[in-house]
This record gives C-alpha cells, sequence and structure tokens, in this order.
C-alpha cells in the first residue's frame, strides 16, 4: 500500500510546500508535463503524491481518497461542515497567511464596526426594500460569524472570483474575501471593518479522518512524522 498526500498542483502554495517538506528531508517533484499533475516522493518510502487544485483537497480529504492533504485552512472551515470530525490538523505550515475579512465602501464613513454594519444593514433595507448584499464565496464562515456576532438583514451573494469588484459593479454592497495585503481592497475603494477577522487562514497539513488506514499506512505515517519531527 501507498500513502496518498495531496498538494496544490501549482503556483506558489506547490512551491512553498515542496520547500516547506524539503527543509525537513523530504524533497517533492513534479514529474511529467506541467498539465499532468503526476510528483514523486523522495526520501521516505510509500508515498504517493496527489497533485490536486487547493480547493479540491478538502472533498477529497473527506471522502477518504486521499490520506493526507496540503490546503488553506479557510478552504477546509468553509467547504467541510464539521470538518473536525473527517480531518485532523497536523500541522500550521508558517505560509500562506491571509485573513478571510469583511470590507465595505470607504465613503461609509459611518460603517466601521459590526455594530455599524448591522444597523447600516437594517436601514438599507428600509430603504431599498431588499437586503444588503455581501458578495463572497465563503459562505459558510461568514454566515456563522454574522450570526454570532448579531448581524441581520443581509443576504450573501455567491462570488468566485474578482471579489473587490463587486461593489464597483453594482452587485453587491460590501464584500467577504481573502487578503493579506489589502492593496486590490484599496484600490477598489473599499475598508476592512475594526473587528478580528472571520479567520487567520495558512497553509496547513491535514490528516484524513475517513481514509482507510491500513496498518501499512499508519507504519508509513509514523515515518513521516518522525521525518517532520512532528506527533502523530
Amino acid at each position: 500500500m501507498t500513502l496518498k498526500l495531496g498538494i496544490p498542483s501549482k503556483g506558489r502554495l506547490m512551491d512553498k510546500t515542496f520547500d516547506w517538506f524539503a527543509a525537513r528531508g523530504v524533497a517533492m517533484k513534479q514529474t511529467g508535463a506541467e498539465r499532468e499533475y503526476t510528483g514523486a516522493v523522495e526520501g521516505i518510502e510509500g508515498i504517493e503524491l496527489v497533485l490536486l487544485s487547493a480547493s479540491e483537497i478538502p472533498r477529497e480529504l473527506a471522502a477518504g481518497r486521499i490520506h493526507l492533504g496540503v490546503t488553506g485552512s479557510d478552504l477546509v472551515r468553509d467547504k467541510l461542515v464539521g470538518w473536525d470530525r473527517q480531518l485532523g490538523e497536523i500541522a500550521l505550515m508558517g505560509f500562506g497567511h491571509a485573513d478571510l475579512i469583511i470590507a465595505v465602501p470607504k465613503a461609509w464613513v459611518d460603517v466601521d464596526t459590526l455594530d455599524d454594519l448591522d444597523a447600516a444593514a437594517s436601514a438599507f433595507r428600509a430603504r431599498h426594500g431588499f437586503r444588503l448584499r455581501i458578495a463572497t464565496k465563503y459562505h459558510h464562515l461568514v454566515h456563522d460569524f454574522l450570526k454570532m456576532h448579531g448581524v441581520a438583514d443581509y443576504q450573501l451573494v455567491d462570488s468566485q472570483g474578482a471579489t473587490e469588484g463587486t461593489v464597483r459593479n453594482l452587485t453587491a454592497e460590501a464584500v467577504a474575501d481573502i487578503t493579506s495585503t489589502g492593496e486590490t481592497l484599496r484600490a477598489n475603494h473599499l475598508k476592512i471593518l475594526s473587528c478580528e477577522p472571520v479567520h487567520k487562514s495558512q497553509a496547513t497539513l491535514f490528516k484524513s479522518r475517513t481514509a482507510p488506514w491500513l496498518e501499512e499506512d499508519r507504519m508509513i505515517l509514523s515515518n513521516l512524522m518522525a521525518k517532520l519531527d512532528l506527533d502523530d
């Protein structure tokens, strides 16, 4: 048997993942053509590298089709309801940092906090007859966060790309999105509310609780954890 390890298939997240494992004595490389999404692991026996998009990895872990996976903690928490019953966190990897935040137009000079947003949402509905729209692709995380803080009279509208531009394009009044520097928000004349982030994300190594962990798999995992100097 082989233990299947899913990692992001391209970009900085893949490169940083390769670097993180290499620094701990486990070398990874992409094999074949760039679009073949195949890879190899050196420095430890019995591990099959599976290259996937970061957004696919939570699903594959939950389904038990891969044993381990590297992806953003935001994706796991948003895509998997009751994620911690399906996955376990093995290691925070120290890269891929980004905050899931809520931002509103800079012109809303009286809206700086969640309480202000709640009041603005009520006023917006009274004035326009429909709920204030918040564009996001993180529906579960944002809904739970706003519910916890008592914000009502809003609706989440789906945005799978260029979320910051939805306010300018008049398809939303506010946004909830991942940011690392805030530059794109500022370029679109948005400001981040002065509250804690919805979630502070980073690349994380996860273990599937639903995968078929045979005795051979557990031995490979134990060897990997020892190599990485981590607790199993």
